[in-house]
């Protein structure tokens, strides 16, 4: 029997090779002036800038422009929101990774309302966002953190203090997510690991979620094969779009999934070092997933009622292995084994690279959130995932 479940609005979703030539199109039915937030001004000289303003300007569409460099801060937000207010755009477009399309969330989201973005942030601020933003489209053109599906926004906040929290509600999803595979050929392989690895991620944390509902499964599962199938190709041979196709699919199913089953102890990982040290999402995420799942499966073998986790845990070795007729024990094993030759195989650094110290740990690990990690690890197992990637 299928038991119940909540599942989150979606946006209207575009998916295809060449989709980004309807954006003009997509826009102009929100208005006539449009606020484009993109992750750096080089894209306004790429040819695909270049091509997007044509576009919009041939619909009519008056466009002010927001650059946001790196993972979006609360002060980032504020500003573009103060200088864009008025007079108030029809739509907000991003275009970009995952920092430019939470960037343009948040600013979609604060443009009505106004005022501090601190206020609204889930763990930091006090007030509760009436939900209220300014029509929103997403355009990812990396194929990692799936936000183009999501209704949350990650706010970062670098230093001693630092913080790394969502600003949330589920009026937040965007209105229209593009979704154009050609768009990440451009990646670089070290971006195509980092990001995809994010996806991989979140894919196999919302399937081990103990949120997780039978949507998000069957999605999960679908990502993952989508993963397993593209990933390395993608790294290997950028220009090859059938590789980048099944990432961007991945992508967006990751986030569909993260949105609707919450995800597990890399994620928690990441707010933690995200916080303290400027390293990218993704590179948090990617190495140290092959090393928080082994410790994950050590844990639930422990736990007799553990079953249905490790049980998970054999359904994607089955995938990513593709082999028929072997033990649950093979594939669960299977699975932790191809973590770790596809992070070897992606060339994902190490968290020293970017800073991290053997000091730092206990402060990781203590700010660490497990609530949706399908067995509770101690902190001494925290320790040890941390370590092994220092």
């Amino acid at each position: 029997m299928v038991g119940p479940f909540i599942f989150s609005r979606l946006p209207v979703i575009h998916f295809g090779p060449g989709k980004i030539d309807n954006l003009a199109t997509i826009a102009a039915g929100y208005g006539r002036s449009a606020l484009l937030v993109t992750g750096s001004a080089s894209f306004f000289a790429s040819h695909l800038g270049e091509t997007v303003l044509k576009s919009l300007a041939e619909k009519g569409i008056r466009v002010r422009k927001v650059q946001v460099t790196g993972e979006p801060s609360p002060a980032v937000v504020d500003k573009a929101v103060s200088e864009n207010r008025a007079p108030m755009p029809d739509v907000v477009i991003a275009i970009g990774g995952g920092s430019a399309l939470d960037a343009g969330k948040a600013i979609s989201a604060m443009l009505l309302p106004g005022g501090n973005l601190k206020d609204y942030l889930e763990g930091v601020g006090t007030r509760e966002h009436p939900g209220q933003k300014v029509p929103f489209i997403a355009v990812p053109t990396t194929a990692g953190t799936g936000s183009e599906a999501t209704k949350n926004a990650v706010i970062s906040e670098v230093g001693s203090n630092g913080f790394k929290k969502s600003l949330r509600h589920e009026n937040f999803v965007p209105d229209v997510a593009v979704v154009d595979p050609l768009l990440t050929v451009t990646c670089s392989p070290e971006i195509t690991a980092a990001s995809g690895m994010d996806c991989f991620t979140q894919l196999t944390e919302a399937y081990l979620s103990t949120k997780a509902n039978p949507m998000t499964d069957a999605l999960a599962l679908k990502g993952i094969e989508a993963v397993a199938r593209s990933l390395p190709e993608a790294f290997r041979d950028g220009k090859n779009t059938g590789a980048r196709a099944g990432m961007s699919f991945a992508a967006l199913l990751s986030g569909i999934c993260l949105a609707n089953a919450g995800l597990g102890a890399v994620h928690g990982f990441s707010s933690a070092v995200g916080a303290i040290y400027e390293v990218p999402h993704g590179i948090v995420c990617g190495t140290l997933m092959a090393k928080a799942n082994e410790v994950n499966v050590r844990a639930l073998r422990r736990d007799r009622s553990a079953d249905r986790a490790l049980a998970r845990y054999s359904e994607m070795g089955k995938i990513v292995l593709g082999e028929e007729g072997r033990t649950e024990d093979y594939y669960i094993d299977g699975f932790i084994d191809y973590l770790f030759r596809l992070t070897d195989e992606l060339r994902l650094p190490p968290l020293g690279r970017f800073g991290v110290m053997k000091a730092d740990i206990p402060g990781i690990c203590m700010n660490t959130d497990l609530k949706n990690n399908p067995v509770k690890l101690t902190q001494e197992e925290l320790a040890e995932i941390v370590e092994s990637r220092i």
